[in-house]
C-alpha cells in the first residue's frame, strides 16, 4: 500500500527556514515560486542572462538572480528547467555552488535516474512533483485546495531530507490533497511510460487513426473530429472523477457494450507487448539516450517529427471548427498529465 501524507504530517517551518532558488520561470516555475512565497518562504528566481522569463518574474514581484548567484545564495535549489537543459545548467552554474548541507531538488527524476546529473556528497537530493501543469497547481492553491504530489529522496545526506521534501510539498499545496512516497527511479520510469504509451503517444495516435478511418470511409472530417477527439475530454473527465467504472456507468448501454466487445479488437494483446517494449527502452536508458543525443544534435529528429505531426489533417479540421463555434476552450478546460512541466 502506498504511503500517503497530508498537512498534519508535514512541518512547513522547515522550508520557511530555508532560502529557495527556483531555476526556471515557466509552467511549473511560476507556480512553485508563487505558492512558496504565499506560504512564507523566501524565494528568488534563477535564470540565464537574457532570459525572456526575467521580465515576467520581476513583474510578479520576484528578485531575479543569475543561476550561479542564486545557487550560491540558496539553501535549496529547485531545478525546473526542461530535462534536456538541466545537465548544462547544473554543470555550468550550480555544481560548484553545492556546498555541504544544501538541497538539490527536482520535479522530475530524469537527469538523476539516467546519470546526467550527479550531485556531490553531503548534499540532499529530493524530488517534489505535482501531478498537474503549473497553472493548475497555482489555481488550486489560490482556491484553498491542492494538487497531489509525489515525493522522493535520492540522497539523504542530512538525515532530514524526507522532512524537507514534505515541507516543500506542503508549501506548494500538495499535502492538502495528499502526497505519495516514491523513488526517483519509479517516478521517472512510470512518468515516461505514461506519457509515451498512454497519455500522449498512445492517445494521440489512437485519435489520429480513428479520424483517418472515418474520413477514408467517406464521412465528413468535421463529424469525425467530434466523434474521436472533441468528445474525448468528456470521457477522460469521467474516468478522472471515478475511474473507468464511472465512465462506463455514465455512458449509454450501447456505448458500454461496444466498449467491451470492440475495445479489445483495437487495443489487442499485441499492444501490451509493444508497451512492454517501450517500458524496456525506458528502463535501459535507450529512450533517454536517443532523446538527449538528438537534443545535442540540434533536436533534428524531434523537430522533423513535430512538423510531420502538426501537418496531420485532424489539426486543420479542428482549427476550423474551433473558430466557428461559440464555445471557447480556456486553460481551466484542460486536464493535463506530468507531460506539462
Amino acid at each position: 500500500m502506498a504511503e500517503i501524507f497530508y498537512d498534519d504530517d508535514a512541518d512547513i517551518s522547515i522550508i520557511q527556514g530555508k532560502k529557495v532558488a527556483i531555476v526556471g520561470y515557466g509552467s511549473q516555475g511560476h507556480a512553485h515560486a508563487q505558492n512558496l512565497r504565499d506560504s512564507g518562504v523566501q524565494v528568488v528566481i534563477a535564470l540565464k542572462d537574457g532570459s525572456k522569463s526575467a521580465a515576467k518574474a520581476q513583474e510578479d514581484g520576484f528578485e531575479v538572480k543569475s543561476v550561479a548567484d542564486a545557487a550560491e545564495w540558496a539553501d535549496l535549489i529547485m531545478i525546473l528547467a526542461p530535462d534536456q537543459h538541466q545537465r548544462s545548467i547544473y554543470a555550468d552554474s550550480i555544481k560548484d555552488k553545492l556546498t555541504e548541507g544544501k538541497t538539490l531538488a527536482f520535479a522530475h527524476g530524469f537527469n538523476i535516474r539516467f546519470g546526467y546529473i550527479d550531485a556531490p556528497e553531503g548534499v540532499d537530493v529530493i524530488l517534489v512533483a505535482p501531478k498537474a501543469p503549473g497553472h493548475t497547481v497555482r489555481r488550486e492553491y489560490v482556491a484553498g485546495r491542492g494538487i497531489p504530489d509525489i515525493i522522493a529522496v535520492e540522497r539523504d545526506a542530512s538525515g532530514s531530507a524526507w522532512d524537507t521534501a514534505l515541507s516543500y510539498a506542503k508549501a506548494i499545496g500538495g499535502t492538502r490533497a495528499g502526497v505519495i512516497k516514491t523513488t526517483f527511479t519509479e517516478e521517472t520510469e512510470t512518468d515516461l511510460f505514461g506519457e509515451q504509451a498512454v497519455l500522449c503517444g498512445g492517445m494521440s495516435h489512437l485519435v489520429q487513426y480513428g479520424f483517418e478511418t472515418l474520413v477514408e470511409a467517406g464521412y465528413q472530417p468535421q463529424i469525425a473530429y467530434f466523434e474521436v477527439l472533441h468528445e474525448l475530454k468528456l470521457i477522460v473527465d469521467l474516468m478522472w472523477e471515478g475511474g473507468i467504472a464511472k465512465q462506463r456507468w455514465s455512458i449509454s448501454d450501447t456505448a458500454e457494450y461496444g466498449d467491451y466487445v470492440s475495445g479489445p479488437r483495437v487495443i489487442s494483446p499485441e499492444v501490451k507487448t509493444s508497451m512492454q517494449a517501450v517500458l524496456a527502452d525506458i528502463q535501459s536508458g535507450a529512450f533517454a539516450k536517443r532523446f538527449i543525443d538528438d537534443q545535442d544534435n540540434g533536436a533534428t529528429e524531434f523537430l522533423e517529427l513535430r512538423e510531420k505531426e502538426q501537418g496531420h489533417p485532424i489539426e486543420a479540421t479542428g482549427k476550423e471548427l474551433r473558430g466557428l463555434f461559440a464555445w471557447k476552450q480556456q486553460d481551466s478546460d484542460y486536464v493535463e498529465g506530468s507531460a506539462a512541466r
